[in-house]
C-alpha cells in the first residue's frame, strides 16, 4: 500500500509537505505520482479528475477545510471516504482574522484609511466593543473559536447554523455578519438582495468562507445604497479576482487575497498523519464529511 500527496501547491509547499508527513508517517511509503498500490491520497483542492484510476483507494484526507470541489469531482467513488482538515493552528488564524476585521470596524479604522488617502483629519466618536453585536455563522470547530476569541475581547457574540432555523431575525440584530458556513448548495448565494436586506442598516458583512456565499451584484447595490456600511471580503467567485472586478476600487470595501486562515503544513501535517494511523488500525475516523449535508 502506498500514500498519495497530490493537489495544488506553491512553490517548494510539496516537498515541505512530504518532509513533514514523512517524519510523522516513517513507516508509510509517500507517492507525488499516482499508482496502483495507492489506498490513501492526501490531498490539496486537487483538480477533477487527479484521483482516477486508483482501484484501491479508500480513503481520501483533505488538507482543506472546504471540501466543496471534492464533493463536485464526480470521477471520485461515492463510496470513499472524505476527511475535512480541522487544524488547531487554522482555527486560530480565522479568529485573528475575524478579531481584525470586527475590531476595525468598532474602531472605524478602515474609514481613517480612506480619510488618509484623502489626506482628511476627521476623528470619529469612539464605541466599545460591546456596543457592536456580531453575528457569527457557522457553529463548527472554526465559528466556535472565532466566536471565543471575539467574545474574550469583549464583543456581544451570537451564532447560527444551518440547522437553526430562519436567519433574517438574526441578521437584524447583528451590526457585524461574519461568514464561516461550509459551501454546499443550500448555502451557495445565501447572501442574496433578500438575505443582505434584512440585515440592520448601517451593519458590515465579513466573509471569510467562499465566495459564491455572495451574489456579487447584489452585495455591491446594498453598498451603493448605503444599506451595508462596509465589506470584509478575503473569498471570491474567481481568484485571482480579476482587475475590472468594482470590488478592487469600491471605498466600502477591503479585500484580502485568501488569506485569512491558511493551513499551517507543521500542525496539519500531524493531523492528517493521525488519522492515516486511525485508518491503519481500523480505529473510527475524525472529520469525515457527511456527503449528504456537503461538510
Amino acid at each position: 500500500m502506498s500514500v498519495l500527496l497530490t493537489g495544488r501547491f506553491d512553490a517548494g509547499e510539496r516537498d515541505e509537505w512530504l518532509a513533514l508527513l514523512r517524519a510523522e508517517l516513517p513507516a508509510e511509503r509517500l507517492v507525488t505520482e499516482p499508482e496502483e498500490a495507492v489506498d490513501v491520497a492526501i490531498v490539496a483542492n486537487p483538480p477533477a479528475g487527479a484521483l482516477q484510476g486508483l482501484p484501491k483507494l479508500a480513503l481520501i484526507q483533505s488538507l482543506w477545510a472546504g471540501v466543496d470541489r471534492l464533493l463536485a469531482d464526480t470521477s471520485i467513488p461515492a463510496q470513499v471516504p472524505i476527511a475535512r482538515m480541522v487544524d488547531p493552528a487554522m482555527n486560530e488564524a480565522m479568529a485573528e482574522t475575524a478579531l481584525w476585521a470586527v475590531l476595525s470596524l468598532q474602531r472605524d479604522f478602515f474609514d481613517y484609511a480612506r480619510q488618509q488617502a484623502a489626506t482628511q483629519w476627521q476623528p470619529h466618536p469612539q464605541r466599545r466593543a460591546d456596543e457592536l453585536p456580531v453575528l457569527v455563522l457557522g457553529r463548527g470547530q472554526m465559528g466556535a473559536t472565532v466566536a471565543r476569541r471575539l467574545a474574550a475581547n469583549g464583543y456581544t457574540v451570537s451564532a447560527w447554523g444551518s440547522r437553526d432555523g430562519a436567519l433574517a431575525p438574526r441578521l437584524a440584530d447583528a451590526a457585524v455578519v461574519i461568514n464561516l458556513l461550509p459551501l454546499t448548495p443550500a448555502t451557495r448565494g445565501i447572501f442574496d438582495a433578500a438575505t443582505l436586506a434584512a440585515m440592520r442598516p448601517g451593519a458590515s458583512l465579513v466573509n471569510l468562507a467562499r465566495g459564491a456565499h455572495v451574489v456579487d451584484a447584489a452585495l455591491l447595490a446594498a453598498l451603493d445604497a448605503g444599506h451595508l456600511r462596509h465589506a470584509v471580503l478575503d473569498v471570491f467567485h474567481a481568484e485571482p479576482l480579476p482587475r475590472e472586478h468594482r470590488y478592487w476600487s469600491h471605498p466600502r470595501v477591503t479585500l484580502l487575497p485568501h488569506v485569512a486562515a491558511a493551513t499551517d503544513a507543521r500542525s496539519a501535517a500531524a493531523v492528517a498523519a493521525a488519522n492515516l494511523k486511525r485508518f491503519r488500525a481500523g480505529a473510527p475516523l475524525a472529520h469525515l464529511v457527511d456527503r449528504a449535508r456537503g461538510y
